[in-house]
């Protein structure tokens, strides 16, 4: 029987490189998007055959919206045996600019969002007494970035929140780990110039930036077989960055 797969952020740049990646594996799949439907849709179609791949909008920050998602996805497809939380929101702002608008948003996307789902995939997961939650967090959640520190205490918050539930739902069969990216070429990072992202480049130790397909590798190694000794960590994807 194939284990199916709910990817939030599914339609960028590592969100379907890990799509693709889970695909590859014989996962059916379930791609989360908000905004870019056409993105998503395109994945699906590219994605479905031997696999069953579905999209499905959410604002995961909503928790009707969240609960509606997984509703659709259980018709859909199933149950949760995996669940990758990759959405998330970033901004470049001096600390004492953020507005308190700003700073509730962040925190509804990239944390509230997590809490959502996770909450509701571990119903699925816990029928079973297996299951495993991957979270992608960043490298700017394990050391924290100068003007980004509402989007760095995000990302601390997930792997703070992936630790305590990799203690909680262990005995229940369940594991929960993280990825901290570093810098990837995705959108996210399409507001740099060319010179920055060489910059980036020369800073990691590597010598180069990140591709998606090596974040998703991360991300796939940690929800299969191969890690299942392995909960409650973070592997940092940065090529050495920090």
């Amino acid at each position: 029987m194939r284990k199916n797969v709910l990817i939030t952020g599914g339609s960028g740049g590592i969100g379907s490189a890990v799509a693709r990646t889970f695909a590859q594996k014989g996962y059916n799949v379930g791609v989360v998007y908000n905004t870019d439907k056409e993105s998503a849709e395109r994945l699906c179609a590219e994605l479905n055959g031997e696999v069953v791949c579905e999209c499905f909008k959410c604002d995961v920050s909503s928790r009707e919206e969240a609960e509606k998602l997984f509703s659709d996805f259980h018709e859909k497809i199933g149950k949760a045996d995996v669940l990758v939380n990759n959405s998330g929101i970033a901004q470049q702002k001096l600390f004492l600019d953020i507005t308190i608008e700003e700073w509730q948003r962040i925190f509804d996307i990239n944390v509230t969002g997590v809490f959502n789902m996770c909450q509701l995939a571990l119903g699925d997961m816990l029928e079973k007494k297996q299951g495993s939650i991957v979270n992608v967090s960043s490298i700017w959640g394990v050391k924290g970035a100068s003007c980004e520190a509402h989007y760095s205490a995000t990302k601390a918050a997930v792997i703070s929140l992936t630790e305590s539930l990799a203690k909680e739902y262990g005995p229940s069969g369940i594991r929960v780990n993280c990825v901290a990216p570093g810098v990837i070429d995705t959108k996210m990072n399409a507001h740099l110039t060319v010179e920055d992202m060489a910059l980036l480049a020369e800073e990691t130790a590597v010598g180069r930036i990140g591709k998606p397909s090596e974040v998703a590798e991360a991300v796939y190694f940690l929800a299969s077989d191969k890690a299942s000794f392995i909960t409650g960590q973070t592997l940092v994807c940065d090529g050495g960055f920090i």
